[in-house]
């Protein structure tokens, strides 16, 4: 069971990640560049010449671009690893784990991790006014765990009391609120912040379909090779 759940997860992780880093690079980085310069007073949003949407955001830079791909194939990883983890329990229990039902696996995931706490707290670009980011953090990740619980009663749960706890554990976090600066005094325009958040949660939920559907796959697979050489 143990080397079934590794090398499932170690294949749909670092697929995923590659796939997710190459989607960051066309979509997102584009994005973020832009938004470092104005950070950096480089562009001026208010009070000054207006500046081109497209601007010149420069060359490669290999060092920043390998460390983004290792980082996006280790986070990847590392959720397919809570995914897979998570299918194993439920395939216990009699679901049926195939790259079909993980594609939906992988929207579950996608809502509990991205979708859900960019309803309060959306992605950020660098520049914008922010709260302490160690409180974001709590609230981050008290709402995926909160979010995910919430889906698992609404998937399996087969009471009315499960699925009221399950209501009540998504509307918490943002009944509670997410952290927010007491001002507002970003320097990066609000179309381009949008944008940027667009972007991450578009690039997102492809990525964890497709982790979402190679977990499956591997998943079943492994299990029948293990079968056929028991």
């Amino acid at each position: 069971m143990a080397s079934r759940l590794l090398t499932s997860a170690l294949f749909a992780g670092f697929c995923a990640g590659l796939v997710a880093a190459l989607l960051q690079f066309v979509f997102v980085q584009p994005v973020l560049l832009h938004a470092e310069l104005y950070e950096s007073g480089q562009l001026v949003h208010f009070g000054a010449e207006p500046v081109s949407a497209d601007p010149d955001l420069g060359g490669l830079d290999l060092m920043r671009d390998a460390l983004s791909v290792i980082f996006s194939a280790l986070v990847y990883t590392g959720y397919a690893l809570v995914l897979i983890a998570v299918m194993s329990l439920a395939e216990a229990s009699g679901a049926g784990i195939t790259a079909r039902t993980g594609l939906i696996w992988g929207v579950a995931g996608f809502v509990a991790v991205h979708l859900a706490p960019a309803v309060s707290l959306p992605p950020e670009v660098p520049g914008v006014a922010a709260a302490d980011v160690f409180l974001r953090q709590i609230w981050w990740w008290a709402t995926v765990v909160a979010t995910g619980i919430a889906l698992a009663l609404l998937a399996f749960g087969r009471s009315w009391m499960a699925w009221g706890s399950a209501i009540v554990l998504l509307a918490a976090p943002h009944l509670i609120g997410a952290p927010h600066p007491d001002s507002f005094s970003g320097r990066v325009p609000p179309e381009l912040a949008a944008l940027f958040a667009a972007r991450a949660l578009g690039v997102g939920l492809a990525a964890w379909v497709l982790l979402g559907s190679l977990c499956g796959y591997f998943w079943q697979r492994e299990g029948l090779r293990q079968t056929a050489t028991a």
